[in-house]
């Protein structure tokens, strides 16, 4: 959720900070600020309600002195999104200052406890209180570090934390329990940050924290140790991706540009995967539970928002493809009904950033009771990608948009390898059919270049229906998850209300909201659903509905019957979920552009959901 920026060196800590913070926005954008130790070592500090350009007005061109400091933007859990409960917190006394990502859940008994030892507090945050825990703990330590480690023994809770002191002001201590957080290495400086995007400027070099561990970051070094004092020996990792693609690159939002990537992305989650002279798939992450993969009875899938329609996409392609019993549950839920898993179990997890907290709480969950444990990821060296038994990373690259887009369409890819490779070795998949599957492949990308070029097609549209108050996605099949997709973007970016459904069930309810003002969206391939779906139209145009279909290229029934038409090129059944949903990405889009909302950062929302 919120974002965290750290830096030690030799150079002004400032503009690095406001850098990162601004790369960092997408986690949270309900406030921001800064804290920097100047020469004198007092803190000089700016704190803001709003986005950080707002912020950055405060400052007026100046330029606070100081080679230490840490920045925050904020996604708020507790108290209200105003200027005094932006973060940086300090204590009562001003000696400490704490950024943090998560929430504590026993901050009230600790208000309590320092209330009675006279500390007062002056904002509604848990932060609040862990500044002056730490403060406590530091009267009777004089051991800012030591301070900290007691501190962090009384904390339940989640948290990603960057703290100074200013009577040592030669360090940052950070410190890590279910919130991700890293520090990179450049020369003789450290910047601290909670996502790569803030470090990739400066440097590739990375350090992870995993959960319990804290670092104690000098400019000429660092130890790492756990919470209970146990030193820890981490290796440097190498972030994978450039600059260049955390850039907007000349488009209007980073969605828009990121709807266009996806041929590329495709791309690069197959690449490397999949030979297509030999036609044999291979997924090299997964060549230790190769045979449990082959001989498993069940497959459960868990995620959240986005990564959950992919998962009920690709239960429908492990269950007609592959014939193994599949289901889908929301992480948020799978850990709280005390889930029926047996060891044979094959239990994957997607994550987009690999660090949602209701995802990382069922993948210990499935594990705790067991099962073997598959990560569907796209963040490189992220807590999930680190934690699971074995995974594929699906290589789409920095997604920075709040809406996910080419993330999903990789995570479809990712499970359509997963079910070939099955398949084809259980033999469920017939060779002709095997062979025409990955034949389509080699010419996905093209038919998704075909779609991305019919953009003034979505604008018009959106045009049409930007006013609207309501509307319906309906799909069937494999196609009934992209309904249910397509109208959480809507939701999302659009702030129209949306909702999928299967379109069989919309006459057991939703047909009562069809009237000549109720935009509904039909998924409507040419597939073996085809004729039913046609039904459908002609119910919901009988009602005076006005109807927008995504079809099959010269498709001149279904478009008869339609207001409007989103042709995709024909394809096999198996990637039909990945077209159909491009349009329905740019129809969400032009919608959220022509209402004048701010795309990228949707109110209330955040990219990556670190807290439950």
């Amino acid at each position: 959720m919120c974002g965290i920026v750290g830096y030690i060196g030799k150079r002004n800590s400032i503009n690095i900070i406001f850098d990162g913070l601004k790369r960092l926005e997408y986690r949270g954008y309900d406030s921001a600020g800064v804290a920097v130790i100047n020469d004198e070592n007092e803190f000089n500090y700016y704190k803001k309600a709003g986005k950080v350009k707002e912020l950055e007005k405060d400052f007026n061109g100046e330029i606070l002195d100081g080679n230490i400091g840490i920045g925050h933007t904020r996604w708020a859990t507790h108290g209200e999104p105003n200027d005094n409960n932006a973060h940086p917190h300090f204590d009562m006394n001003k000696h400490i200052s704490v950024v943090h990502n998560g929430i504590i859940e026993n901050f009230k008994t600790l208000k309590k406890k320092l209330t009675q030892e006279g500390y007062t507090f002056s904002t509604d945050t848990d932060t609040e209180v862990l500044a002056n825990l730490i403060d406590f703990h530091c009267k009777t330590t004089h051991d800012f570090e030591k301070a900290v480690r007691y501190a962090l023994t009384e904390v339940e809770g989640t948290y990603g934390l960057a703290m100074l002191c200013n009577t040592e002001p030669d360090k940052i201590i950070i410190a890590r329990m279910g919130s991700p957080l890293m520090f990179g290495l450049g020369k003789d400086e450290i910047i601290v940050s909670s996502d790569a995007a803030a470090i990739i400027k400066h440097t590739k070099n990375v350090i992870y924290l995993e959960d319990g561990e804290m670092a104690i970051l000098k400019r000429d070094g660092f130890q790492i140790k756990t919470i209970n004092d146990v030193d820890i020996q981490r290796e440097v990792q190498k972030i994978e991706y450039d600059l260049e693609q955390i850039e907007k690159g000349g488009f209007e939002h980073f969605m828009l540009k990121e709807i266009c990537e996806q041929p590329d992305t495709i791309q690069n989650t197959y690449r490397g995967r999949i030979n297509f002279e030999t036609y044999d798939v291979k997924l090299g992450g997964l060549d230790s539970v190769r045979e449990k993969l082959f001989n498993a009875k069940r497959i459960i899938i868990t995620a959240c928002g986005t990564a959950w329609h992919a998962g009920l996409v690709g239960e429908y392609m492990l269950e007609h493809y592959c014939r193994i019993p599949t289901e889908v549950e929301y992480a948020s839920e799978f850990r709280y009904r005390n889930p029926i898993i047996n060891k044979d179990d094959i239990v994957i997890v997607i994550s987009q950033s690999g660090e949602t907290a209701d995802t990382r709480a069922a993948m210990k969950e499935a594990q705790r009771l067991g099962a073997t444990v598959i990560g569907i990821v796209n963040a490189v060296g992220s807590t999930i990608a680190r934690e699971v038994d074995c995974g594929t990373y699906i290589h789409a690259g920095p997604e920075i948009g709040v809406a996910s887009t080419k993330a999903f369409t990789s995570q479809l890819m990712s499970l359509a390898l997963i079910t070939l490779m099955i398949g084809k070795h259980k033999g469920t998949i017939k060779e002709e059919e095997f062979k025409e599957i990955v034949d389509e492949l080699k010419i996905l990308p093209g038919k998704m270049k075909e779609i991305i070029g019919k953009m003034n097609e979505y604008k018009f549209v959106a045009e049409e229906f930007k006013d609207s108050l309501n509307f319906l996605y309906l799909g069937r099949g494999m196609n009934f998850p992209v309904a249910l997709e397509g109208a959480l973007k809507m939701k999302e970016i659009s702030y129209i209300h949306a909702e999928g459904y299967p379109a069989a069930e919309m006459k057991h309810g939703p047909i009562a909201l069809i009237d000549e003002n109720m935009p509904v969206v039909f998924v409507a391939p040419k597939d073996d659903t085809y004729d039913k779906i046609v039904t459908n139209i002609e119910e919901i145009k009988a009602r005076k509905g006005k109807i927008i279909t995504i079809s099959t290229d010269h498709d001149e029934e279904i478009k008869a019957y339609s207001d409007y038409t989103l042709s995709v090129p024909k394809t096999v059944d198996i990637f039909a979920p990945i077209l159909n949903s491009i349009p329905l990405q740019f129809l969400s889009y032009y919608i959220a552009s022509a209402r004048g909302n701010n795309v990228d950062q949707p109110r209330n929302l955040a990219k990556s959901v670190t807290v439950e």
